[in-house]
């Protein structure tokens, strides 16, 4: 399927799509493009899977970018090849992460990834990470952004995503 298809297919609920775990509507898609850096600046998904929520929030603001970080470039459908990157297994680490204006975990498996990422990597270009998933999984992920210089918090509400899933957004505390 390619995105014109899907990006007519979503409504203001979220549907969900068969190579994405998060339910997607237009108006997560257009709250994510107004939040996430425009070009040049850049935003790294780490673990992007198949690249559709990447593709898609391109796909609506060409004025963006949104590379994918997987462990396997065949997941890959939708995130242009030269924007997706390959890192050597599930606790590699991606070095141009360090340059990106924002990060975004859609769905994480495990809350010390994105510990490493910051700890390794957060005190240079990144201002934001954006955490996408499960609303019972976010107290577990909670206590590495609160232990971190991205401890401001900020749960985003009526954005589009199902009732079981949840967005929050961490930035620098000032």
């Amino acid at each position: 399927m390619d995105l014109t298809l899907i990006s007519n297919q979503l409504e203001s609920i979220p549907k969900r799509f068969p190579d994405c775990c998060l339910g997607i509507s237009n108006r997560l898609i257009t709250h994510l493009a107004s939040i996430l850096p425009k070009n040049p600046e850049f935003t790294i998904s780490i673990g992007s899977g198949s690249g559709l929520l990447e593709g898609l929030i391109t796909y609506s603001n060409e004025n963006m970018s949104v590379q994918g970080v997987e462990v396997d470039s065949t997941i890959n459908r939708y995130i242009a090849e030269e924007d997706m990157n390959v890192v050597g297994g599930g606790w590699g680490l991606y070095p141009s992460a360090q340059q990106a204006k924002a990060w975004m975990f859609v769905y994480p498996r495990d809350p010390r990834l994105i510990t490493k990422y910051i700890d390794t990597y957060g005190d240079q270009a990144v201002e934001m990470i954006v955490w996408l998933g499960p609303r019972v999984d976010w107290p577990d992920y909670e206590p590495c952004f609160c232990k971190s210089t991205f401890s401001d918090l900020r749960v985003l509400d009526n954005i589009g995503l199902t009732p079981y899933e949840t967005a929050v957004v961490a930035q620098r505390a000032s």
